[in-house]
């Protein structure tokens, strides 16, 4: 019965890759962790199996994902290789740091991330027309600030690299065929750090690699590959304000129900 909730939950998490630009993560991590706690799942190790398998899901993700977007010419490569070293150092960072996080406080910073994103996105709040992406340093820092918190609440960095990218007034296209390619150096990273923090802990469950549970990340894999190019067939024929209150409405969902798990 989990191997349909896994496949189910993937093909979900695909479309939603290609019509957002994220990595899923964000349906992903809530969905299993209510799915590990159902099978036992030490509990102070929940959170970190539900983060660490994101990730590697995303890997599959959101390759598919930003293959269909390249196709239609809307992913920024010149932004993709400046920000990705920042993302690079950030995801390692903010995984060495959640290896020391409770489940609980996890939770919350998933929670309030996620309404913090679904309140800017509903009101609409727009930028100056003048603001631009920053120079070299600033787009460091900004990937590092995005793989940090990427780490920290399992995701492909799409809810965070989405606002910052519309914010800095990119075509909110470009900015989802964009963030789905800066999805996979955030999960290759994440991924990796997760399986080498969880391979000392002892008591884990069989067919695990380190905080990445095998099963589950066969069953979201090979679903989201085959919805991820359908979700960005999506993306390009709605328009931007549909998108934007899809987006809000889902992450409002989300962290709803995570918040509901804490009492």
């Amino acid at each position: 019965m989990e191997i349909i909730y896994y496949l189910a939950l993937g093909a979900f998490a695909g479309i939603l890759a290609g019509l957002l630009g994220v990595g899923g993560g964000t349906v992903i991590v809530p969905v299993l962790t209510f799915i590990f706690a159902a099978q036992h799942f030490p509990p102070e190790y929940v959170l970190h199996f539900a983060l660490g398998t994101s990730m590697a899901s995303i890997l599959f993700t959101s390759l598919a994902s930003l293959r269909s977007h390249h196709r239609r010419g809307a992913v920024n490569w010149a932004v993709v290789r400046q920000i990705t070293p920042g993302i690079v150092i950030g995801t390692l960072v903010g995984v060495w740091l959640t290896s020391m996080m409770s489940t609980r406080l996890l939770k919350m910073i998933f929670i309030a991330f996620a309404y913090f994103v679904a309140v800017q996105m509903l009101m609409n709040i727009k930028p100056k027309p003048s603001r631009q992406l920053p120079a070299g340093p600033g787009m460091l820092a900004s990937g590092g600030a995005i793989g940090i918190f990427s780490s920290f609440v399992g995701i492909g960095g799409g809810t965070l690299s989405v606002p910052f990218m519309t914010w800095c007034n990119m075509p909110l296209h470009t900015v989802i065929g964009t963030s789905a390619a800066l999805g996979f150096p955030i999960a290759f990273t994440g991924a990796i750090g997760f399986i080498a923090n969880g391979l000392h802990v002892s008591g884990l469950p069989a067919n695990s690699l380190g905080f990445v549970y095998l099963p589950a990340l066969a069953g979201i894999a090979i679903a989201s590959v085959v919805t991820a190019p359908i979700g960005a067939n999506m993306a390009h024929a709605l328009p931007v304000s549909r998108l934007k209150k899809i987006f809000a409405l889902m992450l409002i969902v989300v962290g709803s129900k995570m918040l509901a798990s804490l009492f």
